[in-house]
């Protein structure tokens, strides 16, 4: 007989959850973007400023598409058959909130350039996972832990 894995919500993560929110984060940017100077854009980007605020600092729990993926989503899967630290997945996180942080201050003070460049590279990095299941913010994170494992 086998178990089903329960993941603990706090230190780890159903992989199949952040590549979903990706898409919807995907859906996001790219709004956001092709409505970018807009109060539409402005909300968009404020959205999902927010959205990664609350996956980086409080945790993937709350983040509202990790939500949606737990209560609507995974009853509907199998159950995964591996589960995933979520500490790479909260710094990648907290990656899209800086970028998306720059965003909104640059969009509230007539930056637009700058606004549509942080929104094409946090939309840039989603697409990765979104669509390759490669998390730029992870492999950043990993990295980082190697490297300060060596120093």
């Amino acid at each position: 007989m086998t178990s089903a894995l329960v993941p603990d919500a706090r230190t780890t993560v159903d992989p199949r959850g952040p590549r979903f929110g990706a898409s919807i984060t995907v859906i996001v940017l790219a709004a956001a973007l092709i409505t970018a100077g807009s109060t539409v854009g402005l909300v968009l980007i404020a959205w999902q400023t927010l959205v990664f605020g609350l996956g980086a600092f409080v945790g993937l729990y709350a983040q509202p598409y990790g939500v949606v993926f737990r209560k609507l989503i995974c009853p509907r899967l199998t159950p995964p058959t591996e589960l995933e630290d979520a500490a790479p997945p909260r710094f990648a996180q907290l990656v899209g909130f800086a970028f998306l942080a720059v965003a909104l201050v640059a969009t509230l003070i007539g930056a637009s350039a700058v606004a549509v460049i942080a929104i094409a590279l946090a939309l840039g990095a989603a697409f990765l996972n979104a669509a390759f299941n490669f998390c730029l913010g992870c492999e950043m994170y990993l990295i980082s832990k190697r490297v300060l494992v060596r120093a």
